[in-house]
């Protein structure tokens, strides 16, 4: 297999339907393709959800949205073969040079690769681990499974001929919607250079999220120490982030459903410390370089998922079960037995090494 001759590409597709999260993971991969074809223009095939970090992503041109079959978790997305007939049309019509469908170490790369053999994308890359035909013309072995994730997005790239630029998560916050996250905050209270600990509760499943109520005691211990609060999150955060921001007292701030995903990550980069759990934020953390306490369940390793570059501190009580890779969890969350009280006491000393909240550039 010849390494792919990225200087004859005009038009790239970057395949990732997945969760707020992986997107931030596929940001090194996205800026080696950038950085080793600085004349194609990229474009991004990711879910609804994935498509809020786009703006955030400063080598992406354009997305493609869609829901499909292959990366519906519910299993109940209906029965409508035109939707995907659509779907390969739309991609067709765009006559992409090429694919790089990146995928996590439990997905199958065969149907999104599939999908854009059909659509006529002449050079196809995927990482499958078995027979597939001749549906990739560029079939990367895949790294180990338990391989961090955005290592395993590197890997399909630099496994294609193409080398790494970094391999730092990397986000950039329009100037637009970094004015409206300053807004947001300094119509709470809090002025730059003002520090504050970000309480994150949301996550995509409910077997990683700590408790709500849980995550509002240490709230309260962290604010009874003098440190401002602010809970953010999705609208379904919203309960979760009025509890926080309710036992956190006056000065603390619930923005929850108030952001966009860009001005929601400009909040995080001012954060003196981040407290969330395995979840989007956690990612978008990293990529300012954050300090964080994260509340990391026992349904995933920590060593596919963890941040490498900040100064993270990770709680999780050990359990028979873990990994579960579930979404539910009817044994009580033992994984997250975490007295609020440490939650806090760490928060706290992550906050007290950082002078003060870090403007971003």
């Amino acid at each position: 297999m010849e390494p792919i001759d990225v200087r004859s590409l005009r038009r790239i597709l970057a395949v990732r339907l997945d969760n707020i999260g992986d997107l931030v993971l596929l940001s090194p991969a996205l800026r080696a393709l950038a950085t080793a074809a600085p004349q194609a223009e990229i474009t991004l095939l990711c879910s609804p959800a994935g498509s809020r970090v786009a703006p955030l992503l400063p080598w992406v041109s354009d997305t493609i949205v869609a829901r499909t079959s292959w990366q519906d978790a519910s299993n109940g997305l209906p029965h409508d073969p035109a939707r995907e007939q659509a779907l390969i049309a739309a991609i067709a019509g765009r006559r992409f040079d090429a694919a790089f469908v990146f995928t996590s170490f439990s997905q199958t790369p065969h149907t999104p690769g599939y999908v854009c053999y059909l659509a006529g994308i002449p050079v196809r890359a995927g990482q499958p681990r078995d027979f597939g035909g001749s549906i990739f013309s560029h079939a990367i072995r895949p790294p180990e499974d338990d391989c961090h994730q955005a290592e395993r997005n590197l890997h399909l790239v630099e496994g294609a001929g193409i080398p790494a630029a970094g391999r730092h998560l990397e986000l950039r916050v329009p100037p637009r919607e970094a004015a409206l996250g300053d807004a947001l905050l300094a119509r709470h209270g809090i002025a730059a250079g003002e520090p504050f600990a970000l309480f994150a509760p949301g996550a995509s499943c409910q077997a990683r999220r700590y408790p709500a109520e849980r995550f509002a005691q240490a709230a309260r211990r962290v604010s009874a120490a003098g440190l401002c609060v602010v809970a953010a999150g999705a609208e379904q955060d919203a309960v979760a982030c009025e509890a926080i921001a309710g036992a956190a007292g006056p000065g603390a701030a619930n923005i929850a459903g108030a952001t966009s995903i860009p001005e929601f990550a400009r909040v995080v980069s001012r954060a003196a410390v981040v407290v969330c759990n395995d979840s989007g934020p956690m990612h978008i953390a990293e990529a300012f370089a954050r300090p964080m306490t994260v509340l990391f369940a026992g349904t995933d390793l920590q060593r596919q998922w963890a941040p490498r570059a900040s100064h993270a501190i990770l709680l999780q009580r050990p359990t028979p079960c873990a990994p579960c890779y579930g979404f539910t969890c009817d044994r009580l969350q033992a994984c997250l037995d975490i007295d609020p009280w440490e939650v806090a006491q760490h928060a706290l000393a992550l906050a007290a090494t950082v002078p003060s909240a870090k403007e971003a550039a």
